[in-house]
């Protein structure tokens, strides 16, 4: 149907509001767990990244390490190799000659016990960084699953609640026809801290934003002949709570008689 009142309109988008805001208290109630629980977790990402960087590395330098011994070996078998050749030598030349190869398998040596040594520095360095990273991992996987069982408790008590309110929010939007008016609402709620869409005047001001309404405005959102906006907030007018206004804020009635003025007559002297 389209022929919806606008009382109808508002009386639903009252509705919706009031779910929408027991809603956010259930959300409140959360606080800053899931925030803090998803923060949790992409740190465990990270550090964990952190770990299998720090093995790979350590990895890679045990493995260059394995490289410079087995090439000191091979250097060490050549020498030998060389001296035996030294001992059947027919003349210096071939003598100088090997003993110049002997010589470049000495500083090969050299150079891989250097690596190794400088790799071991490395390997203890790095082990370090893998155990100072587990520890950081422990800490922040048992910080997390602390945190994980607070949040689960809470939405445990609150779980039945909220479906129960997700249920009745999808009827109350149902039963909104106005799509353009549905828009302005949820447009509302996202860009307003509070999440006050819509709401009454109370004590001559709008709820949320404590703007004076005018008692023509007033006399307006009462009527409930049309849609009224606050044209400073953008909220959705949709009623007035009477008892809180001062009488010269009220509306006055259609009809209703000034009260009599009286005018002092001038005395001559």
């Amino acid at each position: 149907m389209e022929n919806q009142t606008v009382a109808q309109k508002l009386e639903a988008l009252v509705k919706l509001q009031s779910i929408d805001t027991k809603l956010d208290e259930l959300k409140k109630l959360r606080g800053d767990l899931p925030d803090e629980v998803q923060d949790l977790e992409d740190e465990m990402v990270g550090y964990n990244t952190r770990l299998q960087r720090h093995q790979t590395e350590l990895k890679d330098i045990e493995d260059n390490i394995k490289k410079s011994k087995e090439a000191a070996k091979e250097a060490e078998k050549l020498i030998k190799k060389y001296a035996e050749q030294q001992k059947n030598v027919r003349n210096n030349r071939e003598f100088d000659a090997i003993t110049k190869e002997v010589e470049l398998q000495e500083l090969e040596i050299q150079i891989c016990e250097k690596k190794v040594k400088e790799g071991k520095d490395l390997t203890a360095a790095k082990k370090a960084e893998i155990e100072k990273t587990e520890a950081l991992i422990e800490e922040r996987k048992a910080h997390l699953e602390l945190k994980k069982k607070e949040l689960s408790e809470i939405l445990g008590e609150s779980e039945e609640e909220e479906k129960k309110l997700l249920a009745e929010r999808e009827k109350a939007v149902k039963k909104i026809e106005d799509k353009a008016i549905l828009k302005h609402y949820d447009r509302l709620r996202s860009s307003l801290s509070n999440g006050l869409a819509v709401v009454r005047v109370v004590r001559g001001a709008a709820e949320g934003c404590n703007i004076v309404i005018p008692p023509q405005k007033i006399a307006e959102i009462r009527e409930k002949k049309k849609i009224v906006i606050d044209e400073h907030s953008g909220r959705i007018l949709a009623d007035v709570d009477m008892e809180s206004l001062d009488e010269s804020d009220k509306p006055k009635k259609a009809g209703a008689t000034p009260a009599p003025t009286t005018r002092r007559r001038k005395t001559v002297e």
